[in-house]
Parts: C-alpha cells; sequence; structure tokens
C-alpha cells in the first residue's frame, strides 16, 4: 500500500476511532458536567427508550452519545456549517466540504436544514453496526442526492469527484484529473443493468454484494469498534 493511501486509511480510522471513544465514554467531561448531562438524559426517558427499540445501541450508550452530542453541539442540532467544520478536521489534506455535504444530507432524513440526535443515532446506528443490507441501503440513500429513488450517472459522479477533493493530495498526484468519470463509467456500467440509464436499489445493492473490495469497506467501522 501506497504511503498516500495509509495516510487516507488512517484518517478514515481516526474518524472511526472517534465515534469508538464516543461510544465507549473514552471522550468525557468532569464528574458534575457528565452528572448535569445524565440529569438532562434522564428527563427524557421516553425518547431514549425509544431509541434504544429503534437502534442497536443500548440505553448507556444512548446516554454517553447524548452527553457528547450535546457537548460538540448545545443547541441539540447540528447545521450544516457545523457539520462541515467537524467533519473537515478528520480530512485536513483536501476539501471536504461537498462531500460533507451529502453526508450531511443522508444524516438529515427529514430534509429539515439540520441533523438532531435523533438522525445522529439512526445514521450512526446502520453505519456502525447496521448489516450489509441496511449499510447499502444507506449508500444508496447518499448517491441519490434528489432522492427520487434512482442513482444517475451525474449524480455518481458529483459523489465520486467530493471523495476525490476530500482526498486531496492522497489522490491527486497519483491519479489523472479525468479518474473519477472514468471510475463512474465502470461501475455505473456494472450496475445499470437494464440499461436504462440509472440505478434502482436493487440493482445497487446487488452490484455491491458482487464487489469484495465494497463488503470489505462495508465492514471498516466494524472491524475498529
Amino acid at each position: 500500500m501506497s504511503g498516500c493511501r495509509k495516510r487516507c486509511k488512517r484518517e478514515i480510522l481516526k474518524f472511526a476511532q472517534y465515534l469508538l471513544r464516543l461510544i465507549t465514554g473514552s471522550l468525557h467531561t468532569d464528574t458534575v458536567e457528565d452528572e448535569m448531562e445524565m440529569a438532562t438524559v434522564r428527563h427524557r426517558p421516553e425518547a431514549l427508550e425509544l431509541l434504544e427499540a429503534q437502534s442497536k445501541f443500548t440505553k448507556k450508550e444512548l446516554q454517553i452519545l447524548y452527553r457528547g452530542f450535546k457537548n460538540e453541539c448545545p443547541s441539540g442540532v447540528v447545521n450544516e456549517e457545523t457539520f462541515k467544520e467537524i467533519y473537515s478536521q478528520f480530512f485536513p489534506q483536501g476539501d471536504s466540504t461537498t462531500y460533507a455535504h451529502f453526508l450531511f444530507n443522508a444524516f438529515d432524513t427529514d430534509h429539515n436544514g439540520s441533523v438532531s440526535f435523533e438522525d445522529f443515532v439512526t445514521g450512526l446506528s446502520i453505519l456502525l453496526r447496521g448489516t450489509v443490507q441496511e449499510k447499502l441501503n444507506w449508500a444508496f440513500n447518499l448517491y441519490d442526492i434528489n432522492k427520487d429513488g434512482y442513482i444517475t450517472k451525474e449524480e455518481m459522479l458529483d459523489i465520486m469527484k467530493a471523495i476525490y477533493d476530500m482526498m486531496g493530495k492522497c489522490t491527486y498526484p497519483v491519479l489523472k484529473e479525468d479518474a473519477p468519470r472514468q471510475h463512474v463509467e465502470t461501475f455505473f456500467q456494472k450496475m445499470d443493468k437494464n440499461k436504462d440509464g440509472v440505478v434502482t436499489i436493487d440493482e445497487f445493492i446487488e452490484s455491491c454484494q458482487k464487489d469484495e473490495n465494497i463488503m470489505r469497506s462495508m465492514q471498516l467501522f466494524e472491524n475498529v469498534i
């Protein structure tokens, strides 16, 4: 593996490890603040019990996640600009703005311009502990930029360009400028089974499940956590 690819992988692992520290409680405030935040959580027992039933986290994990979420976002929600600022810390070598925009929209399931704790937990539960099917459904939603139930070649190219921009120096010295388009052409040909110019959820999932590299990437967070 080249030095650039190793550095990129380290950044992704760093992000995963940050999530791990949130879940295990390694990121914590002092005792007084902990107690205050836990007290705040206990004012929402029905919401927590509902989230516990809907997610793959325990009540204790949800309490820890809530404390960390409130520390980062005292208002209780994350707007897109704050999300971009947080995400950029994990990819300082490139420009993660556009990819963070797409990622934010994937977390913002009710499309109200902000990510609530509930939105955060729902997405995180899938990314960290979801089944392969759930993760692929989530990934399809990320690529389906206009949320019409299909992925077009243009949408896939927009996401791919955003990923290359985010990787920055780890990518551009190695790959040609038209690499994202070539990458998309190859993948789209494989995925668009009936050649109608769009990729459906079924086509997307079937193609991904047959690709060993994609399947390995689906296990990244599981391996870290």
